[in-house]
């Protein structure tokens, strides 16, 4: 959710809002997610997660339960300050996730 182009923090953007409370249903740890799209801070919806290698895995089952538009999961790790940091679970969609 946006006002004036500006995040919200701690509210969901509508067109990733359902894949980011399913995963939470599933004990994924998200922390940060984005419809994506122009004014966006990605080009396409993604979430982001923690947890360990089995995670990402777990994550890629329930949206392939869910038959949500995944199309891909990735482990990154971002560099601050000249330092890797993370790792961290990425699991990006074709499309926005329509609402039930």
């Amino acid at each position: 959710m946006r006002i004036m182009g500006q995040p919200i923090p701690g509210q969901l953007d509508e067109g990733i809002a359902r894949a980011v409370l399913l995963l939470q249903q599933h004990d994924i740890e998200t922390y940060e997610s984005c419809e994506g799209g122009p004014g966006h801070s990605y080009p396409e919806p993604t979430i982001r997660f923690h947890g360990t290698r089995e995670a990402g895995w777990r994550a890629l089952a329930v949206c392939l339960a869910y038959a949500l538009p995944i199309l891909s999961l990735r482990r990154a790790w971002d560099i601050l300050e000249g330092e890797p940091t993370g790792p961290h679970w990425e699991v990006t969609f074709r499309t926005k996730i329509p609402q039930p």
